[in-house]
């Protein structure tokens, strides 16, 4: 049998929801019993509801309308509980590989451009880039002594093509001013909208003069949880 880590992108839906429940199960072995009390929960409060709102006199038909609806709210209610655990477990995967970072930047989709590895040393320490509505963002992982001088010395390489255009800088990590692997996505988020659009297209091509003079770094390429690209559309947005 192959090793050869799963595409999500070649799954059926089907296929990917079965490999997102049986990665996050690896990892949150309790979630088979919160997606059926969220469900049997969702299911009763909505037939109750359903019982109270109807003429208890429309008999069959009545129970059947309150069963459908029940089971749809019992059922939504288990794909959101289903979403938030599929995505902790991700992150929880990622946490301490080697491209954590980029692996987990691949959730910002429309409107922001992601290089990998703009930056690196010979351990292993890495800067990768996003470019969308904040600006630059340098996003840094790794040993935290050695990566804050990549850091440091990537934003002053960044400042000097971009000149008025922001850059900021974020390290990721645990420890007190770093944002942890599972935050990172929303910290880059809530960085707000300070370019325009038609700035971000100005912006790339100042980076390439950049880039041009430098060899990029392969990154690692485990494999992507397929909780993070099978759960992305449910993902996206929050």
């Amino acid at each position: 049998m192959s090793n050869t880590p799963l595409d999500p992108s070649k799954m059926s839906r089907r296929r990917q929801i079965l490999e997102t429940y049986r990665m996050t199960r690896e990892v949150d072995p309790s979630i088979r019993w919160w997606l059926l009390g969220t469900f049997v929960l969702a299911a009763g409060l909505g037939m109750a509801l359903f019982r109270f709102v109807l003429p208890a006199n429309d008999g069959v038909f009545s129970w059947i309308l309150s069963s459908i609806a029940s089971f749809l709210i019992g059922l939504f209610a288990l794909l959101i509980v289903f979403g938030r655990r599929a995505q902790k477990a991700a992150f929880a995967r990622l946490e301490g590989q080697l491209g954590a970072a980029a692996r987990a930047l691949t959730l910002l989709r429309r409107g922001w451009v992601i290089d990998e590895v703009v930056g690196f040393t010979k351990q292993q320490d890495m800067v990768h880039r996003v470019v969308g509505p904040p600006g630059i963002v340098l996003v840094a992982e790794g040993n935290a002594s050695r990566v804050r001088q990549l850091l440091i010395s990537e934003h002053k390489k960044h400042e000097r093509v971009v000149g008025e255009y922001p850059v900021h800088d974020v390290l990721v990590g645990n420890d007190e001013g770093q944002v942890p692997i599972k935050s990172l996505v929303k910290h880059v988020r809530k960085l707000g909208r300070q370019v325009k659009p038609a700035d971000v297209t100005e912006i790339r091509q100042r980076l390439r003069a950049l880039d041009a003079q430098r060899p990029k770094a392969p990154i690692p390429r485990g494999p992507v949880p397929t909780s993070m690209k099978g759960m992305r559309g449910n993902l996206r947005g929050r």
